[in-house]
């Protein structure tokens, strides 16, 4: 994970498919960096990661190469 600022203006942006507002929310945070969030808590903590470092943990999920 990387660290990124997160503004007030940040365009956070939920999937076509939520429902009742249950999601994980998205947004570009800077050069390369996709944040993550919790819909139900958005003023809660948040997760960074640059594109190279979230394709390896897709890559490492799809595998199933971790202890989920």
């Amino acid at each position: 994970m990387t660290t990124a600022r997160v503004s007030k203006s940040t365009a956070w942006r939920t999937s076509t498919y939520t429902r009742e507002g249950n999601c994980v929310e998205t947004a570009e945070l800077g050069a390369r960096v996709i944040g993550f969030r919790d819909s139900k808590d958005p003023d809660g903590p948040h997760l960074a990661f640059t594109r190279d470092e979230l394709a390896t943990l897709l890559s490492q999920i799809k595998a199933d190469a971790l202890d989920l």
